[in-house]
């Protein structure tokens, strides 16, 4: 069974080898055991090392208990994700209503989604000494599909909110975005584990599309949990913390257990997750758009007036207009 809670375990020293015994994950280095964590512990498992090698036997088990095994590319952007085919009891009926939803339900759930991200991006600029206001102005007014691309008209106006006017957000950039990446691995990360936890298919997609992707889904439900990572990063940078080090790491990691506001009450965040996915396999089913985000304090209304039209182009290579061959099916 996958449990919400667990342990997000990296690792980065060299030469280590992974592999499994009698429901532990056991970590050498050569003839040295110098780790062992059990199985049903394990939320995810990150090899920063590239010398890391991992018995196909440990995969096997991580698998059946839906644990994905990650592995950082350049600056620890995703590489590779091992997902789980084995787990959820209704995979087969939910994959089907996935794959079958029609273009009007992937627009109002795309509509759904970028109101969420930009919402919380008013939270977390609101949490830095900023003001939400023009984010909920914004949020209020997305469209089925987001037609318009609001949500790159609230990013435009974020990332100086967050990192200052000089900041641009590039996955091959070092400091901020290194952050920024390894924050991201981690929630792709989970967020791929409680669709596969859910009988959803992270490779089929609400809105994103690249033949070169194969979490196109997991990277559409992880928006509007985003600003969560990079509030952590504006602390981190607050605190002169601009390398992806051991303390980054923790603080990051430490992302996944910080509480949320949700209408079941107050929640770690990767129960968060968890329930967001499971509204998200309801939706399918159903056939209406009802996703479930954690709660926002915003402090917007309708009359704010500060929340000018801004160019479609944004120095963000993630938030982009759709293209034809991107836009939701």
């Amino acid at each position: 069974m996958v449990t919400p809670i667990g342990r997000f375990v990296e690792v980065s020293e060299e030469g280590q080898y992974l592999s499994k015994e009698r429901g532990f994950m056991l970590v050498s280095a050569g003839t040295k055991l110098v780790g062992k964590v059990p199985l049903d512990d394990i939320a995810a498992v990150m090899a920063t090392a590239r010398g890391t090698t991992v018995s196909v036997s440990l995969l096997a088990e991580l698998a059946e208990r839906g644990t994905p095994f990650v592995v950082p590319g350049a600056n620890f952007a995703p590489s590779a994700l091992l997902w789980p085919i084995v787990g959820h009891h209704a995979v087969s009926r939910r994959m089907e209503s996935q794959i079958a939803n029609n273009r009007a339900l992937s627009k109002a759930l795309w509509q759904q989604v970028v109101a969420a991200k930009i919402r919380r991006q008013g939270w977390a600029v609101s949490q830095s000494g900023g003001s939400s206001a023009p984010f909920e102005f914004l949020a209020r007014r997305v469209k089925l599909g987001d037609e318009g691309n609001l949500e790159a008209q609230a990013a435009r106006r974020y990332w100086p909110l967050m990192f200052g006017p000089q900041f641009r957000r590039d996955r091959d950039a070092a400091g901020i975005n290194a952050l920024l990446n390894y924050g991201y691995a981690v929630l792709r990360a989970i967020v791929a584990r409680a669709l596969c936890a859910t009988g959803l298919h992270p490779g089929v997609g609400i809105f994103h599309r690249h033949p070169s992707n194969p979490m196109p889904l997991a990277d559409d439900l992880m928006e509007p949990f985003r600003p969560i990572v990079d509030l952590t990063v504006t602390q981190l940078v607050r605190d002169d913390i601009l390398e992806v080090g051991p303390v980054a790491k923790r603080r990051l990691v430490a992302t996944l257990w910080q509480d949320q506001k949700t209408a079941q009450g107050t929640t770690p965040l990767m129960t968060a997750i968890l329930r967001t996915s499971q509204s998200l396999a309801d939706s399918y089913q159903s056939g209406i758009a009802e996703l479930l985000f954690p709660f926002t304090d915003l402090d917007g209304d309708d009359n704010v007036q500060n929340a000018e039209w801004l160019p479609d182009h944004v120095d963000d290579s993630d938030v982009r207009p759709a293209s034809d061959d991107e836009s939701p099916a």
